[in-house]
């Protein structure tokens, strides 16, 4: 795990607005706005779990943070507001964010988040290669808020919430059920989010919620060697030409998308330090696979390398 943190306080006074540039900066934050003159003290926290998923805890004065950054991986990024005023704006709206709600878009894509007073937030970045084989539809991801009043927006953002205030003592085996939660939840908010019918058309909203649906069910299945089209589609009361059709809307197979989501459980059991002392056998077994050589085959062919490859360099 990464980490590393930042304040304008140990900086002479002089060299703080250029420090706090570069230090957003690295966050692939661009920010304009801000008083060379009197910059305000300002301060980041930052950590990169093992899945590179970047968690960053800023505290600044009023300032805007603008632009587009080119030559970064694709990935989604979050701004959770945690105290002061801030507004999102972008060419289709300006919202103002009430504490706790989330602002959210692809890289990429145009977008402003003007701190209006002394603001604390929690800004994540999740490459899309740790969230796309959750979210899927990706091609619908646009600037946006999830409001925290209620609903599964105000899980997430109870959960981030509550990483920013524990960020500084985090370790990496605290972090790991993080990260994967926030992938999970994300990938709810992102497909709510992205559905509205003035994103995709009333007719394609049900659909793709509904095939998150059956995403969701067959990962609470995935331990079962013997799962089937069939059981997923009983499970949701729908054929299983339905739930072909589903997967197909997508460019996906119900076969291709069970063993992608078996593969990444097992690459990131491979990578834990708690699942140390588990064999490489025993993990395959765990989450459905039948054969260690046949998932040794398919891990290979996914990543570029085989199972005990990738847990050595994980361990390293």
């Amino acid at each position: 795990m990464k980490a590393w943190s930042f304040s304008t306080d140990s900086h002479p006074r002089a060299e703080r607005a250029a420090a706090w540039h570069e230090a957003m900066s690295r966050l692939g934050l661009p920010i304009e706005g801000l008083s060379d003159a009197e910059p305000a003290s300002a301060s980041v926290v930052c950590l990169t779990s093992p899945l590179g998923i970047e968690f960053a805890l800023v505290e600044a004065g009023a300032q805007a943070i603008s632009g587009r950054r080119t030559g970064q991986p694709a990935a989604v990024w979050l701004a959770v507001l945690l105290a002061g005023e801030a507004t999102l704006v972008t060419d289709d709206l300006a919202e103002d964010l009430a504490s706790g709600d989330i602002a959210y878009g692809p890289t990429g894509q145009a977008a402003a988040l003007r701190l209006e007073t002394r603001c604390r937030l929690m800004f994540v970045r999740a490459p899309r290669v740790a969230l796309d084989h959750r979210l899927i539809a990706p091609f619908s991801l646009r600037v946006g808020r999830l409001q925290a009043a209620t609903g599964v927006a105000h899980i997430l953002s109870g959960l981030l919430r509550a990483t920013a205030d524990g960020l500084e003592d985090l370790t990496v085996d605290q972090l790991r059920p993080v990260e994967l939660a926030l992938t999970e939840f994300l990938a709810i908010c992102l497909v709510e989010g992205g559905t509205r019918a003035d994103a995709l058309g009333a007719g394609a909203a049900a659909p793709t919620a509904h095939l998150q649906r059956l995403c969701q069910t067959i990962e609470t299945l995935l331990p079962d060697p013997e799962l089937s089209l069939r059981r997923v589609a009983d499970e949701e009361g729908v054929s299983p030409r339905y739930v072909q059709k589903l997967f197909a809307s997508a460019d996906e197979t119900f076969s291709h998308y069970l063993r992608t989501r078996r593969l990444e459980r097992c690459r990131t059991d491979l990578a834990s330090p708690q699942h140390a002392r588990l064999s490489i056998s025993e993990i395959c077994f765990r989450w459905g696979f039948n054969g260690s050589a046949h998932f040794s085959r398919a891990f290979r062919d996914q990543y570029g390398q085989s199972p005990r490859e990738f847990r050595q360099g994980a361990a390293a």
